[in-house]
């Protein structure tokens, strides 16, 4: 399994990247693992919507199971991987490039602080799997 080192993560399998002042969030190479075939992406949050950290702001179902997404950070969303609606299946081959989620603009800087690094991610996964 993949965990870029660039990347931030939550207990919930988001990653966040930060580009500037703009993050970009999709799920982890965990999370499309634990969830097999995934075949069906909901962004429930539209362009524009201002969501706080912990917020749903979608969903994705596999042969397996679904889940639901949550914000890493809180912020304004300013894109919305389109593209997952026709072709779900990025996140199972491409979770951390063709298949980030949403786009959107910090509020919170600091609150990037509070997510694990991929190290500390590591070892959660560690944890919750003995």
């Amino acid at each position: 399994m993949d965990y870029p080192e660039d990347l931030r993560y939550t207990t919930n399998d988001e990653w966040l990247r930060v580009e500037g002042e703009i993050a970009v969030t999709g799920v982890s190479d965990y999370a499309q693992d634990q969830l097999s075939d995934v075949v069906y992406v909901e962004i429930t949050a539209e362009v524009g919507d201002t969501l706080s950290q912990g917020d749903a702001f979608g969903m994705v179902e596999s042969v397996k199971a679904a889940a639901d997404l949550y914000m890493p950070v809180s912020g304004t969303l300013t894109e919305i991987n389109e593209a997952l609606s026709d072709t779900p299946e990025l996140v199972n081959r491409e979770p951390y490039t063709a298949a980030w989620m949403i786009k959107y603009r910090l509020a919170e800087p600091e609150q990037v602080d509070q997510l694990m690094d991929s190290t500390a991610y590591i070892a959660h996964l560690k944890g919750k799997n003995s």
